[in-house]
């Protein structure tokens, strides 16, 4: 049996993480973080009511600033750049699968584990290595690669997510809702008497409204067409993003698509749908394998889906990831 750290949310995914390990006989510690936000301490009430009632303890970490400077200062950046943010993923990344983990290592515990709906298998391969001092003599090594796959409810997937997560990070977590769907989580909360068994679904990004993290003041600009045509007025582009449809403010008939945006020239682009199909991308900070043969997914919803085929709405500085089966193997920044 092993001391494991679950991160507790105050959610269902994550109680249920944390009871399922429990009941396998495992040390379970309870870890969650503070960012500074000033709807906190609901989620954070309910993340030690949560421990309480599983019997765990409960260590918080402060991670306001980290926060401040690397997820919502990127967002606002992003936006302003002219390109579409994926906090998600960055978050996951650098706080929630970064500083929290490691926090946890350093109280003794041995696994990290969290609610997400994502499996990873440890791949443990002999090879072969020179010795240092490069005799004629080698050494056999055991290597342990992580690989991180979808999970069982393919509804509620979140590995895209979790692409960039450290190779490191990842050979020490558990994802223990990674072969059950959420109806049998629920069931199992329902069981045990957990008061969030009913709990709706919070978004993965807790950081607000986005555009009151952008923080810049309206500036009237036009939407044109791919052609340069005039057809309305916005008050700032970081207001809109790739695939929009609704909202537009441009009068009706064939609908129009967000389809580019131009941060110099303070411009809203759109076109027919037509218009925002793609059939290649440019990627940019990649990690893993990058195959454009592969089937991608280019957002978090829905299936992966191939290059060839073209895809609608991909949006600069959202991730591309590539997908073998049910296996991420690679995934990177859209950057055209």
């Amino acid at each position: 049996m092993m001391k494991i750290a679950v991160g507790i949310s105050g959610g269902v995914d994550s109680a249920v993480a944390a009871l399922l390990l429990k009941e396998q006989g495992h040390e379970v510690v309870g870890v969650t973080m503070t960012l500074g936000r000033a709807d906190e301490a609901k989620s954070l009430a309910e993340a030690k009511a949560a421990a309480e009632r599983l019997g765990i303890p409960l260590k918080v970490f402060d991670f306001s600033a980290e926060w401040q400077r690397d997820i919502l200062q990127y967002v606002a950046e992003t936006y302003l750049g002219g390109q579409t943010p994926n906090p998600c993923v960055r978050c996951n990344e650098m706080v929630k699968f970064g500083l929290l983990p490691r926090a946890a290592f350093e109280l003794g515990c041995e696994r990290f584990a969290t609610g997400h709906y994502a499996r990873v298998l440890i791949e443990h391969r002999d090879t072969e290595a020179q010795r240092i001092d490069n005799t004629s003599a080698s050494l056999r090594l055991c290597v342990s690669k992580p690989r991180l796959l979808r999970a069982v409810d393919k509804t509620k997937d979140q590995s895209y997510f979790l692409y960039r997560v450290k190779p490191e990070i990842l050979a020490k977590t558990i994802f223990p809702l990674g072969e059950l769907t959420k109806t049998e989580v629920r069931a199992k909360a329902r069981q045990f008497g957990l008061e969030v068994a009913d709990k709706g679904d919070s978004q993965d990004f807790c950081g607000g409204d986005p555009m009151k993290i952008v923080g810049a003041a309206p500036r009237e600009g036009n939407i044109v067409t791919t052609g340069g045509k005039v057809l309305g007025k916005h008050l700032g582009f970081w207001n809109y993003t790739i695939g929009k449809r609704r909202g537009l403010g441009i009068g009706g008939g064939t609908p129009y698509y967000v389809v580019g945006l131009n941060a110099e020239r303070n411009e809203v682009i759109v076109g027919f749908k037509d218009a925002s199909i793609r059939y290649d991308i440019e990627l940019t900070d990649s990690v893993g394998e990058i195959d454009k043969s592969l089937p991608v997914k280019v957002r978090s919803a829905g299936e992966p889906r191939l290059l060839k085929d073209g895809i609608a709405g991909i949006a600069p500085g959202q991730s591309a990831v590539f997908y073998r089966g049910d296996e991420i193997v690679g995934g990177g920044i859209i950057s055209v």
